[in-house]
């Protein structure tokens, strides 16, 4: 084993004494040693609970056999993080989590690893350092909140994080009073886990469970719900038969289980920031995956699932249709069934044992809410290597759209226009220098998508942007435009009234200006200035790339 290195030989006595202080005895000699990697922190609610998860997580690893050694890493909240300077760090943190994992692993040459993920960036960092690390792993993530509940109208209905951002949009168009959203405030978020609809932190959970990464539930089971302890516990166990049948990470994240990822991913119709991590995690695991290929399984998976922010169900609503494993039987012709997973299963039988309970949560291919999937990548003019939309959440009069821009240099520059009502329906709002290195860090911009949702100009004007949104936006907001701005992507030749020509149906974005006006505009731009110059946020800009390729370092 590994844990050799650390614990056997007569040279390894004042390692072994260091792990004497820790409580480990001569009986634990020979056990594997499993590093349980978890991301509990104090001020994110999706990972407030991570403790109690962690203390089942080794339960089930003693159970199973081993020895247990917990550590932390970082956890970024992006609603917290919104819309200041503290954006920036969201999507950089990713690295960071992954580089500090692969530290923790070998210095202290772990038999296996449990990673315990629960928010957005985190998922990806840790699958990117499990490839990399290319141990046994598995991953039990938090689970989802429950949605708030608010009487309304005679009746309760369910509101989460989004309902609050979107309500800011309300207040200032004049169409909710600010005492009411102080109310919706104190009751959209009613606990522990990761934001009850499927935004960015689902999604991702959602994919590493149809990955093969977790077990069958990871992605649904409510953080509250009693079967989210035994989960743990069963990973705890499952990873000690992982390392002694010496089952590895590159055994189970493959194309096809990539492929999976995004056909699981096109059905639930998932945050756009799943493609950027997906990208990352092909790359990590040197698997050639593009974009194009992501938008093949788009146009041959349908959307079966409308969850929040496209539609009224929540993540606890898909869990009692059955979760991920009934969503992989719908899409049964999509689906590499042969592919492995750390639940010891084939696809195949994952897909066979399951149970769907709820055919409108989830509906058959045969009734989908789209024959297409919730995501699409657009190229033209303006995106030459591509450019992401949630077109499940797009309204239908927006999916084709020409329109003059109105052209901002950063989000901050955008919001006094949004919030003071000075955008008008029909114009495409442009913001840009937001990307890995304009931003630097691709900051999400759910504050004016939901100032427009709010304002009901969702279905009049589309959001454009370099940066990236959060898996809570709705709208025609179109984002990862790269090449980047900061990279003289065309996005920076763009000016006011340029028109702006969308086809979401088509794949297509593009700018109504010819390959030469596009080139002399760009020539005659000064050189990019990095808007940081210190601190990890200068280095991330010097070494991060394309959206296009996940925004991975190089």
């Amino acid at each position: 084993m590994r844990s050799d290195a650390v614990t056997k030989g007569i040279e390894r006595a004042p390692h072994r004494s260091l792990l004497h202080a820790l409580g480990w005895s001569k009986s634990d000699s020979g056990k594997p040693m499993i590093g349980v990697v978890n991301s509990f922190t104090e001020i994110v609610p999706g990972h407030i609970h991570l403790r109690q998860i962690s203390e089942a997580v080794k339960e089930g690893i003693s159970a199973g056999g081993g020895v247990s050694f917990e550590f932390n890493t970082i956890a970024v909240c992006d609603g917290i993080a919104m819309n200041h300077p503290g954006m920036k760090y969201s999507l950089p943190s990713r690295e960071l989590i992954a580089d500090s994992i692969e530290i923790m692993a070998e210095a202290h040459q772990f038999d296996g690893l449990v990673f315990i993920p629960n928010c957005d960036k985190i998922v990806p960092g840790m699958l990117m350092a499990a490839i990399r690390m290319n141990i046994p792993s598995i991953f039990i993530s938090g689970g989802p909140m429950l949605a708030g509940q608010q009487y309304k109208n005679g009746n309760f209905e369910k509101v989460d994080l989004i309902s609050v951002f979107e309500s800011v949009g309300k207040v200032t168009s004049g169409q909710m009073t600010e005492e009411e959203l102080i109310e919706l405030e104190e009751i959209a978020c009613p606990g522990c886990g990761s934001c009850a609809g499927m935004f960015t932190a689902n999604t991702m959970n959602c994919a590493t469970e149809a990955m093969g990464m977790a077990l069958p539930g990871n992605g649904t089971i409510p953080a509250v719900d009693g079967r989210r302890r035994q989960l743990a516990k069963e990973a705890g166990k499952r990873v000690v038969k992982l390392v002694n049948e010496n089952v590895t990470p590159s055994d189970i994240i493959t194309s096809d289980s990539i492929h999976n990822a995004f056909s699981v991913d096109m059905a639930l119709g998932g945050s756009t920031n799943s493609v950027l991590h997906l990208m990352a995690i092909a790359n990590e695991a040197k698997i050639d995956f593009d974009l194009a290929k992501v938008n093949q399984i788009s146009q041959s998976t349908p959307h079966i699932c409308l969850l929040s922010p496209a539609g009224p169900n929540r993540i606890e609503d898909l869990d009692r249709a059955g979760g991920i494993s009934a969503v992989m039987k719908q899409l049964d012709k999509q689906m590499k069934k042969d592919t492995p997973t750390v639940s010891g299963k084939k696809v195949s039988q994952i897909i066979s044992e399951a149970v769907i309970v709820d055919r409108e949560v989830i509906r058959p291919v045969t009734n989908p809410y789209s024959a297409v999937g919730g995501i699409a990548i657009l190229f033209g003019n303006l995106a030459p290597e591509g450019a992401v939309v949630k077109r499940a959440a797009v309204a239908p009069e927006m999916m084709v759209h020409e329109g003059p821009a109105r052209v901002f240099d950063s989000e901050e520059d955008s919001m006094p226009a949004i919030m003071n009502s000075q955008i008008k329906p029909g114009e495409v709002i442009v913001i840009r220098y937001e990307g890995p290195k304009g931003g630097p860090g691709m900051r999400e911009m759910l504050t004016p998508t939901s100032l427009l949702s709010g304002a009901g100009l969702d279905s009049v004007v589309a959001l454009l942007t370099d940066g990236r949104f959060s898996g809570g936006s709705r709208g025609a907001a179109i984002g990862h435009i790269s090449p980047e701005a900061a990279a003289r992507g065309p996005i920076a030749a763009v000016q006011d009234g340029d028109i702006i020509k969308i086809d979401i149906h088509n794949c297509k974005l593009d700018v109504d200006l010819s390959e030469k006006e596009i080139k002399d505009r760009l020539a005659e731009l000064p050189d990019f200035e990095p808007r940081i110059k210190t601190g990890y946020l200068s280095r991330y800009t010097e070494k991060v790339s394309s959206a296009s390729t996940g925004a991975v370092f190089v």
